[in-house]
């Protein structure tokens, strides 16, 4: 009876060791683990904040040159074609493309003698 006591004292010590060890690992682990994934979150969500502030800051002076007159002008003269009572507008094409070259190979040279060349 005495060696019963003893050999489940001998596994009880390490096994209530290692199951304190369990629960001091897990109640370790999981917090930690939401805190880096939270602490991910804040920083996109951070970096998406600084992203939309800066397109803010640049609505925010595009409707301040709009505000102008230069900028109103610019536009309607850019954009629109406008032009001031007196003024006259020119719209420069741009040079023609050259024609498309057809080799006299076959089976070309029937194109050829089709558009009669």
């Amino acid at each position: 009876m005495r060696r019963v006591g003893r050999a489940a004292r001998r596994i009880a010590w390490p096994a209530l060791f290692v199951g304190v060890l369990v629960v001091v690992v897990m109640l370790g682990i999981i917090p930690t683990r939401t805190y880096l994934q939270k602490r991910d979150d804040v920083a996109s969500a951070e970096a998406r904040l600084a992203q939309l502030n800066d397109s803010n800051d640049k609505a925010q002076r595009h409707a301040d040159a709009l505000r102008s007159d230069a900028e109103i002008e610019k536009i309607a003269r850019e954009q629109y074609g406008l032009v001031k009572p007196g003024e006259e507008a020119y719209h420069v094409l741009p040079p023609p493309q050259d024609p498309v070259e057809v080799p006299d190979v076959w089976p070309f040279n029937r194109f050829h003698k089709t558009l009669g060349k």
